[in-house]
């Protein structure tokens, strides 16, 4: 299958060199006309994956009763900046409002801004969310100051990764994205970058070994880690991830809920990888944030109280009803699902408590 946006990359490739994964990931989720996010709604069973909101809404809910928590911590400041990174169809956010909706001066205090590019998606957050008078922005940059509350589900992995591979004689070659003799898209190496991108512990990794940065995601988390400490808030983020440094190619591309080559129809299928939650977290924490380290889904939501909220769900549940939210139950906890792969992080301005779900790391 060849795309409109195929054709555009193809070009650019012939008139000015393979392009990084960062520059290719960047072209096929974002650009203006033909990038993937910029034409659907990805989300749900017609569209090509499915994240932790969509399958329950106790997944928001407990998000927003962790954000009012933190908000308690601040001291109940009568403003605050609540912000979602990649706020999907605004499912998460109608959940955490409206789980929190009668704790005494919470809502009355928030101003909600959104971080989307999206048209389509900002529509349907705004049939979500229109009630709570949402702010949309393209970048964190444009959120005023001010205490701040900042939720990222599934937001870092699709930010554009670097890809470098160790080559003979213990040289890092970058990976790029470039045209075989017969014009398609293929993976080329380029010899002359490399080697001081490379976390110097992974310096030794065995020939063939695969390292990736994420320049983007760092960057914001920096940001985020600066505004926390410039102003009272926390931060969290949720994604499938590790603790870095580590070596593997983890850049995958997912369509109709299954996974395609990378290379294949670009603009068709969602792009992402991998989430280095050390590097965010040393980010933030070099800008003056106090950064947490991952723990993993399972275990953040079960600390939250997501087996006694299923509960009470089932109380008032058909039979039907209760499988359901067992099997939501299981996919959001269980070891074999999505339990272990994802992990929580928190960031918060210095001085404050440790957030709920972190506080064994204090």
């Amino acid at each position: 299958m060849t795309t409109a946006l195929q054709d555009i990359i193809a070009r650019r490739i012939a008139l000015a060199g393979p392009l990084s994964v960062a520059e290719y990931m960047a072209l096929c989720l974002g650009h203006p006309q033909h990038g993937y996010y910029m034409t659907r709604d990805p989300l749900g069973a017609a569209g090509d994956f499915t994240t932790a909101p969509e399958i329950s809404q106790m997944f928001g809910e407990l998000l927003g009763l962790w954000a009012a928590q933190c908000w308690i911590q601040m001291g109940q400041p009568g403003s605050v900046q609540l912000v979602e990174l990649g706020p999907g169809r605004g499912t998460l956010m109608a959940d955490a409002l409206r789980a929190t909706a009668r704790l005494p001066g919470f809502h009355q205090a928030v101003r909600l801004h959104l971080v989307e590019t999206s048209p389509v998606l900002r529509q349907r957050q705004a049939a979500a969310l229109g009630k709570y008078g949402p702010n949309w922005h393209d970048r964190l940059a444009e959120v005023p100051d001010g205490p701040m509350l900042l939720l990222a589900n599934e937001f870092f992995d699709a930010l554009p990764v670097r890809q470098f591979q160790k080559g003979p004689r213990g040289r890092w070659a970058e990976r790029k994205v470039g045209l075989d003799d017969a014009g398609n898209l293929s993976w080329k190496l380029d010899p002359t970058a490399g080697d001081a991108l490379v976390h110097p512990s992974l310096r030794a990794a065995p020939e063939g070994s695969m390292v990736e940065i994420c320049p983007a995601g760092v960057a914001i988390a920096a940001e985020i880690g600066a505004r926390l400490a410039a102003h009272p808030g926390a931060a969290l983020f949720v994604d499938y991830g590790y603790a870095g440094p580590a070596v593997g190619d983890t850049v995958q591309a997912l369509r109709r809920h299954a996974f395609v080559p990378v290379l294949e129809a670009p603009g068709e299928a969602d792009l992402t990888a991998h989430v280095d939650f050390t590097a965010l977290g040393e980010a933030a924490a070099t800008a003056g944030a106090a950064a947490y380290a991952p723990v993993p889904q399972r275990d953040f939501l079960i600390s939250l109280g997501i087996e006694q909220r299923a509960a009470a769900l089932k109380r008032l549940a058909t039979p039907v009803q209760a499988g359901d939210i067992d099997a939501a139950l299981h996919r959001l906890v269980g070891d074999v699902s999505m339990g272990r792969l994802f992990k929580a992080q928190a960031l918060a301005s210095p001085g404050l408590p440790a957030p709920a779900g972190f506080e064994q790391q204090t």
